[in-house]
């Protein structure tokens, strides 16, 4: 009933100072109302304000200057998506989705259980019959069954095995007493595998449900704490996911959560015109089971009146908690006495006042334990942030010096191959010892000055040849 800020800003601008002579054409008559008690402009709703919004949103593009068809498709898009977006997003801790889910799960988990443990009682029961009466429960059957496999090797040995396994040593001994004058047939040891690998299945099926009921619990704590405190987890479970969500479960009136689960019968004595039904899922709270036949229905009565405040207050309180819901459980608890003692309650005025006391210290001491935590994930996140500042310093620095040791590196290297090219520039004696006069000539590579050198020492050996021969003659 509240109009969005934008919509409000919008209309205080567009709509003209006298706007009591104003009438609004609204498609939606929630809109007009909402308007209307807001602003006092007078709204006008009906078919032809519809069929004039249909043809503006056709015409639209037209209508606006730069706006074109395919912009306008692409805003409506959006709208329409982020509409969507802000449907689905809830708070992380409030999902009631999960809860519906893990209770449907639950429910088909007991029954698949059951199936699964009949079908190995009467396979196993072809080998050992006396097992079902000493151990009816279906999981301990199940466990009892894998650890006995063939009933004619169990002795005293596997006793201690057996108390482990059924919890009582008089139960361990009357199994092993069975087990020497059974009235079975002989199994064979391939049946016995196949009984063995079902059981386990089973066992392990009967162990997710544990994990999963402890999840139910945790989650119904976070998402609906009062309700879980006054009826149960399960059955509040059960109520949210009957309902749809939490939400719509907040919506419904008392007598409608009274009879939520029992449309069937209600349906029928509505059509037989007979008597209508007293409570639907609330029949598995343990507060009908311990009224009087004659109380059943009033108690129903004031315990679906308690179960809807307290969805309510767990829709829309900002911090949940189960204060409310262990008052409200008080309560029922003090009806259920006045029914059968005649003991008077206390007044709904005064409970509600000691809740809301409670619940605001309980609040408090909520907030005060989150602004903690933001607290320390501030100053983790700042360390965080210096550490890695710190580090890529160092990194940088590292670098730095890393490029500079390099420069270094590649100085010395250019100085070691300039030496060898000085030293091997240097001019060599001559063989007869006359050293040649210093030129102040670049230095030649060793193949070009063995080169140059060749022809030098050839005339010279002619020389010396040639004045031999004078000498001779």
């Amino acid at each position: 009933g509240v109009l969005h800020e934008d919509l409000r800003l919008l209309l205080d601008t567009a709509l003209p100072p006298k706007r009591k002579k104003v009438v609004l054409g609204v498609g939606d008559a929630k809109m007009g109302a909402a308007v209307l008690e807001e602003l006092g402009v007078q709204c006008q709703t009906g078919g032809v304000v519809a069929e004039l919004m249909r043809g503006i949103r056709l015409h639209f593009p037209a209508l606006v200057r730069g706006l074109t068809a395919q912009s306008a498709a692409k805003a409506q898009l959006g709208l329409g998506h982020s509409y969507s977006r802000a449907k689905v997003k809830f708070n992380v801790h409030r999902v009631d989705n999960m809860i519906i889910q893990s209770i449907s799960l639950l429910d088909q988990l007991d029954k698949d259980i059951n199936t699964f443990s009949m079908r190995v009682r009467s396979w196993y029961g072809y080998h050992f019959p006396e097992l079902i009466k000493i151990v009816p429960e279906n999981s301990m059957y199940c466990r009892v069954a894998k650890f006995i496999g063939n009933r004619r090797e169990l002795s005293e040995e596997s006793l201690e095995g057996l108390e482990e396994i059924v919890m009582d040593s008089a139960k361990a001994q009357a199994i092993l007493e069975a087990s020497r004058s059974s009235m079975g047939m002989d199994i064979s040891p391939l049946d016995l595998i196949n009984i063995e690998s079902f059981s386990r299945r089973v066992i392990s099926l009967s162990e997710y449900r544990k994990g999963l009921q402890e999840y139910l619990r945790s989650k119904m704590s976070q998402v609906a704490p009062s309700l879980s405190a006054l009826i149960g987890e399960v059955v509040g479970a059960r109520l949210i996911s009957h309902a749809g969500s939490l939400t719509n479960l907040a919506k419904y009136p008392a007598s409608t959560v009274q009879i939520l689960g029992a449309e069937k019968a209600l349906f029928r004595a509505l059509k037989t015109r007979g008597n209508t039904p007293k409570y639907g899922l609330i029949f598995h709270s343990t507060f009908i089971g311990r009224a009087a036949a004659k109380n059943k229905g009033r108690i129903s009565r004031y315990l679906a009146n308690k179960c809807t405040i307290a969805s309510r207050i767990d829709c829309f309180s900002e911090v949940p908690t189960s204060v409310f819901g262990d008052k409200l459980r008080e309560q029922v608890e003090e009806r259920l006495a006045f029914y059968e003692t005649g003991e008077p309650p206390r007044k709904n005025l005064e409970v509600m006042k000691e809740a809301v006391v409670e619940a605001n210290e309980v609040v408090a001491e909520v907030k005060r334990r989150q602004e903690k935590k933001e607290k320390k994930k501030k100053k983790r996140e700042k360390r965080r942030l210096e550490a890695l500042a710190a580090a890529a310093e160092e990194a940088a620095e590292n670098s730095v010096m890393e490029e500079n040791d390099l420069g270094a590196k590649k100085k010395k290297k250019k100085k070691k191959q300039k030496e060898p090219e000085e030293s091997e520039a240097e001019p060599e004696p001559e063989e007869n010892g006359v050293e040649e006069e210093e030129e102040e000539e670049e230095p030649l590579p060793k193949k070009k000055r063995k080169v140059m050198v060749e022809p030098e020492q050839q005339e010279e050996e002619e020389e010396k040849k040639k004045k031999k021969k004078k000498k001779k003659k």
